[in-house]
């Protein structure tokens, strides 16, 4: 893992990293709700018993491009193979049914010189072809275009001209799939999102006089995420009025944004939060609710545009309950240096205890009083900075 070698810090996890989970904590992580998504960002879905499986077929391309790479590269080596044999069957049958493989034919191309009454010189299909081999090798020089010089297509069989035709666009057409469905791989979207990140537990404290959930995300590329958007959602089990029984209903959660929508600035780690309000599904959440055995899991996207590719990415992470802290807030990991903003990753995923109420946002709402025992500035929270001022000029005294 990057993390052990020192280039990422533990404090973060990268959005498709694999999550790294001791043997020892292997059994107690099947007590824990399961997740919808996980901290990588791969989806926890099983699809069973699809039954028209041909759907998949009729969307070859894509079908390919979701292979793995072991698959996908041997599919790229036998479709090129198999195109080779094939029409180095047709090319021997070629030569067969003209008579090029007949001994007898053979002699009479190099018949003896001066003899008298010498056959005609005879043509073939294709100079050269002596079995199935030299069809073989054939084949693949008409294929990849490699014409050693040994071997060419005469105009003695029209048939052949034909199959010459036939055998360069269907290389042609091979060539095309097979390099754009490696290309596509390559430059998979999700490729980009391996450096979002998001920071490893979310947080709920007071900002404003009011609880918020709170998490932090940031890029560590230099290349931007143009008309970035972030959302977040909560998954959890409900039941309607009816009695249906919902096993994973989504519920957006309205994000504060003094620019207006959910659209980001991403250049340097942001801290997106949720003002919990009466309208907020995390409404009746208290600390009592923050545990692993609690059904909720709150899933955050974001998605925007590689500036350098052009390519729409998308980063997908998730909090479970008992991965979100009460009474904490991130430390600041922007500084001005040297005339520029310089940001310490190694405090990316850093917080510290803030005094927040142990209560949820209604009865915090219900109850002004709560915060009146609330202190607004605690101590050791906010690092206050001395600054020594030194007199430009100093006053003495003349002697009279």
């Amino acid at each position: 893992m990057l993390s052990r070698k020192g280039i990422i810090p533990e404090e973060y996890v990268l959005t498709r990293l694999a999550e790294d989970v001791p043997d020892h904590a292997r059994y107690r992580a099947r007590e824990r709700r399961a997740r919808f998504v996980g901290k990588n960002g791969a989806c926890n879905v099983a699809h069973k018993n699809i039954r028209e499986q041909g759907r998949f077929l009729q969307d070859v391309f894509t079908t390919l491009v979701d292979l793995k790479w072991p698959h996908t590269l041997l599919i790229f080596t036998m479709s090129f193979l198999c195109s080779w044999l094939l029409f180095g069957m047709v090319w021997w049958l070629i030569a067969f049914a003209h008579g090029d493989l007949d001994h007898s034919t053979r002699l009479q191309r190099d018949p003896g010189e001066g003899a008298v009454g010498a056959p005609a010189s005879f043509v073939p299909c294709v100079t050269s072809i002596h079995s199935f081999t030299s069809a073989f090798l054939f084949s693949i020089e008409v294929q990849v275009t490699i014409g050693f010089g040994g071997r060419m297509v005469t105009e003695e069989c029209p048939a052949a001209i034909l199959v010459l035709i036939v055998q360069n666009i269907v290389g042609l057409v091979i060539n095309a799939i097979m390099l754009g469905c490696i290309f596509m791989k390559t430059s998979q979207a999700h490729r980009r999102a391996e450096t979002l990140i998001f920071s490893k537990h979310a947080v709920i404290a007071l900002r404003e006089g009011k609880l918020c959930f709170m998490l932090r995300v940031g890029d560590l590329r230099k290349s931007m995420i143009i008309s970035a958007t972030i959302r977040m959602q909560v998954v959890k089990k409900t039941t309607s009025l009816e009695g249906e029984v919902v096993p994973l209903n989504q519920i957006d959660i309205q994000m504060e944004n003094p620019v207006g929508g959910n659209s980001i600035f991403l250049v340097s780690p942001l801290i997106i939060y949720h003002v919990i309000d009466k309208n907020s599904p995390l409404y009746d959440i208290s600390p009592l609710n923050l545990h692993h055995h609690e059904d909720l899991e709150i899933i955050v996207i974001l998605e925007g545009v590689v500036e350098t590719t052009g390519i729409t990415t998308q980063a997908r992470t998730s909090y479970l309950a008992d991965e979100i802290l009460w009474g904490q807030r991130f430390v600041p990991i922007v500084a001005e240096e040297d005339g520029r903003y310089s940001v310490d990753y190694s405090k990316f995923g850093n917080t510290v205890k803030v005094p927040t109420p142990s209560c949820t946002a209604r009865q915090l709402e219900e109850d002004k009083s709560i915060m009146d025992t609330m202190p607004l500035s605690p101590k050791g929270t906010i690092r206050k900075r001395s600054v020594k001022l030194k007199p430009k000029f100093t006053i003495s005294d003349e002697a009279s």
